[in-house]
């Protein structure tokens, strides 16, 4: 078998001193804390001092037992206890019925309803070094690893290169596990402007879908110089978001030394990643969420290169439609014509698919989903050309939008798409619209009922029997 040159050279990197080897091992424990000042940080028989103020910690039940024990003896009270809390220490405890028996040198500590609670001078001398023991155990550590610090100053850069071989070992051999573990295979790297990848997959979504005794559908990503953008359309929740992350961690797993999850990966040279992902504010710098969102495309206008892979995921939601509209249309644009970056573009905005037409480094492709009895399957599976709807009021019902609430969507949606084709019949984006008078709403006959009625002119009884009217008109 081959040995990576890599390996050899981390081999020699790690190389020590046998008397640096001999020193850390004398003086730290195999598995140190973390934390100096929790302790437990210093080998056990390296210090004579540290050992006796542990062992008092670590003996301390032995010692109460055997005095216990002794006193009981001693007193003839067989239910004398020896014990300790946070508020009073350590202590005899004897009841009340045994008081007479208690010894001259006991001191009374303490009296509860039932018993009493006392010191002797062994306890007490025994409370006093007990208590200090941890502070001035954790204090000796600290000292002895001071002093361990000073002799290794020498030894400082010999050190650091077991320290930074030690490291890169510990990535290296996470890539390898994570890519034997979760199959992923080599990408390839390429003079050409590309960004190839066939069946590549998201590995945290994967996982959690595994976790779930589901299946993660990989998608194609084909991007190139006569192939710029991909337009992405699509249901919400369809995996518009998860295809575009999938094609950036694949982009940045593979120039970071690691493999990737893809069947096949071919990248030519990729100098940045931009991302345009998310709604959020920032309150505190009084900045909106959809000036956050300008802000952030305004960066990846101005910096983006050929080289970049930009990810911009439904841009110019955070305002007007035409507004919004007009300001995805723009950005996309500038992006085919300015920048030239690989770019995906996810977008609900239908009307930028026309952009094909108008680009040949643009192509439509969208994650697809079937109705089936009046709900929709998501197949998660990236094909050629534009999305065929939104498929946004059978996902509102997924979330539980009461079925009255969708039925009112469905008639509003039906008025607006036939209102729109009667004003803009030759689908031309930016046309400027005709003029738009709302059609008189029609007036509910209980609206009718209430406006004839004349509440002076009825009787009590008429009032009774028109309030029943009313209710059946409702």
């Amino acid at each position: 078998m081959e040995t990576s040159s890599l390996l050899l050279t981390l081999a020699d990197a790690l190389q020590a001193d046998a008397a640096l080897i001999e020193l850390l091992q004398k003086t730290l424990k195999p598995e140190p804390s973390s934390v100096l000042r929790e302790g437990g940080v210093i080998a056990d028989g390296y210090d004579a001092e540290l050992d006796e103020l542990r062992g008092i910690q670590t003996n301390c039940g032995d010692f109460l037992l055997a005095l216990e024990a002794r006193e009981r003896e001693r007193t003839g009270i067989d239910k004398l206890k020896v014990e300790y809390n946070r508020v009073h220490g350590f202590y005899i405890e004897v009841s009340v019925a045994n008081a007479d028996k208690v010894p001259d040198d006991y001191r009374r500590r303490q009296t509860l309803k039932n018993a009493e609670r006392y010191i002797t001078p062994e306890l007490k001398a025994f409370e006093d070094k007990a208590l200090s023991a941890n502070d001035r155990a954790l204090a000796r550590e600290k000292y002895l690893y001071d002093q361990l610090l000073d002799s290794l100053a020498p030894s400082i850069p010999q050190l650091q290169r077991i320290a930074a071989a030690i490291a890169e070992l510990d990535v290296l051999a996470t890539f390898a596990e994570r890519a034997a573990t979760l199959n992923f295979s080599a990408p390839q790297f390429s003079d050409d402007a590309q960004i190839a990848i066939k069946q590549g997959r998201h590995p945290v979504v994967e996982a959690q879908i595994r976790d779930q005794s589901g299946q993660f559908t990989p998608n194609d990503t084909q991007l190139s110089d006569s192939r710029r953008m991909l337009l992405i359309t699509g249901p919400n929740m369809g995996g518009k978001s998860t295809y575009m992350r999938q094609v950036a961690i694949i982009a940045l797993l593979a120039h970071v030394g690691c493999f990737v999850p893809a069947q096949e990966a071919v990248l030519g040279e990729i100098d940045q990643i931009f991302t345009r992902i998310g709604a959020s504010d920032d309150l505190a710098s009084g900045r909106s969420t959809f000036m956050v969102e300008m802000t952030e495309a305004a960066n990846i206008l101005h910096n983006a290169t050929e080289k970049s892979l930009v990810l911009v995921d439904e841009i110019g939601r955070g305002t007007s439609t035409f507004d919004g509209l007009a300001l995805a249309y723009a950005i996309a644009r500038h992006l085919l014509e300015n920048n030239r970056s690989y770019t995906l573009f996810a977008t609900h905005y239908f009307e930028l698919t026309r952009l094909a037409e108008e680009f040949a480094q643009l192509a439509n492709v969208h994650l697809a989903a079937v109705e089936h009895q009046h709900s929709i399957v998501f197949l998660h599976s990236v094909n050629e050309g534009a999305a065929s709807q939104s498929y946004g009021l059978q996902v509102a019902a997924l979330a539980g939008v009461p079925n009255g609430v969708i039925r009112n969507a469905k008639k509003q949606l039906v008025r607006l798409e036939q209102q729109s084709a009667a004003q803009n019949p030759q689908g031309d984006l930016f046309a400027a619209p005709p003029p738009y008078a709302a059609p008189e709403p029609e007036e509910h006959p209980l609206v009718a009922a209430l406006r004839d009625l004349q509440p002076d002119d009825l009787s009590p009884r008429d009032a009774l029997e028109r309030i029943y009217q009313l209710k059946k008109l409702l």
